[in-house]
């Protein structure tokens, strides 16, 4: 059970992180007349959006659960092994700033929201090398449905026969 200093801390450094995302996004649309013109027209066409989506996707769940990100998400989190013991699970470590940066990327959806907004942004500022980087991690979390997709199938299957198997 955390102190009261450790919750008050950790509500503080989740309200520095909600301070920064905001900041962010004002300076964004905010600062020079040229840039809040730009931020205006929001035109995003489907095909971005489809991209957006794909690519939040596949970084959110790379940030939170994939090996090769381990490295950064150690001084934050911990992997351990899923309670079901089907698998792993990444938790936050520590109190403060560290347990509130661990909460944020150890959870996909929640670390998404700051990739989203980062992949938006870039859209606007460097739309080209923004589809590019987008259209491959959107190819990837297609890639990565199709592969969950193929072994719940394969589960399914395996599951059917077995209990179709006559007892011996």
């Amino acid at each position: 059970m955390p102190t009261r200093t450790a919750e008050r801390q950790g509500h503080g450094a989740k309200l520095a992180l909600i301070t920064i995302f905001l900041a962010a996004f004002l300076g964004f649309v905010g600062g020079t007349p040229a840039r809040r013109r730009h931020a205006r027209r929001l035109d995003l066409p489907l095909s971005d959006w489809v991209l957006l989506v794909g690519s939040t996707f596949r970084l959110g769940r790379l940030v939170a659960f994939d090996k090769i990100f381990d490295p950064l998400r150690a001084p934050f989190t911990v992997t351990k092994l899923d309670e079901t013991g089907a698998g792993q699970t990444v938790e936050p470590r520590g109190q403060g700033a560290q347990r509130a940066i661990g909460e944020l990327i150890s959870c996909p959806i929640c670390a998404g929201t700051w990739i989203s907004a980062g992949l938006v942004y870039a859209l606007h500022l460097i739309p080209g090398t923004a589809r590019l980087f987008m259209t491959i991690m959107s190819t990837i979390g297609i890639v990565e449905l199709l592969n969950a997709l193929t072994e719940h199938l394969s589960w399914m299957s395996q599951f059917a026969r077995k209990e179709a198997a006559p007892e011996d």
